[in-house]
């Protein structure tokens, strides 16, 4: 990596509770840093992917929501919490008592990010760069905020969770009305309204559900 990225995240982001998640902290990018202004050739030059790590995305705010409202979701049980980014669910499962939490982020940033969000809040998470789509997962629960964006990830992602449902494992979504979510294969457990970030999204609220799978 050409930046350190424990450096370079507290430089750029600022400790702040995402809004609908008011009980935990997280470094976040605000409209003050430099981050939000940064151009894919920008992040380029520093050798930093786009940093979702740095932003509390819809899906993820009510997926965390959802399990501090409902420890018994995770409580005294593993945990994985796919996609983590900014490690905001996995927090939030470890605070409603999960007996272990893996964050998993192909993001290699991702793991700094989580390790500083994670000290914040006093809960130890462990985290994974591997890929684990198709993997074979031992924990109980499988928690997935904002992962339906993109086509072709939905569909590697749909059989996968299809599998994980069918062993019996509890696989939560969050997701706030993304394109390319399973709407057949899921049922509603909650809708909140979420605030967001207008540079973000294309409403500072957004409807977001969390779905149980399969």
């Amino acid at each position: 990596m050409k930046t350190d990225p424990r450096t370079f995240i507290l430089q750029n982001t600022v400790l702040m509770s995402p809004p609908h998640v008011p009980e935990i902290q997280l470094h976040l990018a605000s409209e003050a840093h430099d981050l939000w202004l940064k151009t894919e050739e920008d992040l380029e030059e520093i050798g930093l992917p786009p940093p979702f790590w740095a932003f509390a995305w819809a899906g993820g705010q009510g997926l965390a929501r959802y399990v501090l409202d409902h420890p018994e979701t995770v409580a005294g049980k593993t945990v994985l919490d796919f996609a983590s980014g900014s490690g905001l669910v996995a927090i939030a499962a470890r605070l409603a008592g999960a007996a272990d939490v893996l964050a998993a982020d192909i993001d290699p940033w991702a793991a700094s990010a989580i390790a500083l969000n994670a000290a914040e809040n006093g809960v130890a998470i462990r985290s994974t760069a591997d890929d684990q789509i198709g993997e074979v997962v031992g924990a109980d629960v499988i928690l997935a905020g904002d992962v339906f964006y993109d086509r072709d990830f939905a569909s590697a992602l749909i059989p996968w969770f299809t599998r994980l449902a069918g062993e019996g494992k509890l696989v939560l979504i969050g997701d706030p009305g993304r394109s390319y979510l399973p709407k057949d294969m899921l049922e509603s457990l909650a809708v909140y309204q979420v605030p967001v970030t207008r540079a973000l999204e294309d409403s500072e609220v957004k409807m977001t559900t969390v779905w149980r799978f399969g």
